[in-house]
């Protein structure tokens, strides 16, 4: 059974939420959670005030009192995270957390100007290319597909004699000449 990374909204006590960031990051390491709980993040904009005519940008709290989790929901990460030190629970129903919609938490990583920046790649599908960064370097392949949105592309590697596709990011490859 698959399971897919959902955000989940998390309670903190008020003024906390860094704290909370930072417990639940020491947390996911010592515990060994890095397959199960991805992303942390305490949603901030950028606030700009003029005073005395000078322009000042602060960063500001969208959500007071909430942390936002990037996560696969097991008994094991729900644990992890309902005992971080400074949260007082998962927002939801019950002692059900609910999800965010893949709306609500896109809208919401873009208004924090979190949006990953869209990487653009020059190679093309059946292109030669050699991979440079990762398990796989000095290793070249043919480009079998490109997923922009993901800023990924699968490649065909020659391994043991026999050709095995591997994904890589756009940043491990580097178009042969």
């Amino acid at each position: 059974m698959l399971m897919s990374t959902q955000w989940y909204v998390v309670h903190t006590y008020s003024g906390y939420e860094n704290k909370v960031k930072a417990n639940l990051e020491k947390r996911i390491e010592s515990m060994n959670m890095e397959d199960k709980i991805f992303r942390i993040l305490v949603p901030m904009e950028d606030e700009v005030e003029i005073k005395n005519g000078k322009k000042k940008v602060s960063k500001k709290k969208v959500f007071p009192g909430y942390v936002l989790v990037e996560m696969i929901m097991t008994d094991d990460s729900w644990y992890v995270v309902r005992n971080t030190p400074g949260v007082t629970g998962f927002v939801g129903t019950g002692s059900k957390p609910i999800p965010l919609s893949q709306e609500e938490a896109k809208a919401i990583i873009k208004q924090m100007g979190l949006e990953e920046p869209k990487t653009r790649i020059d190679v093309s599908v059946g292109e030669n290319v050699k991979v440079i960064d990762g398990p796989f370097e000095n290793f070249a392949g043919v480009i079998e597909e490109i997923y922009p949105e993901k800023g990924k592309v699968k490649v065909m590697v020659s391994m043991f004699g026999r050709e095995t596709p591997i994904e890589l990011d756009f940043s491990q490859i580097e178009k042969m000449l």
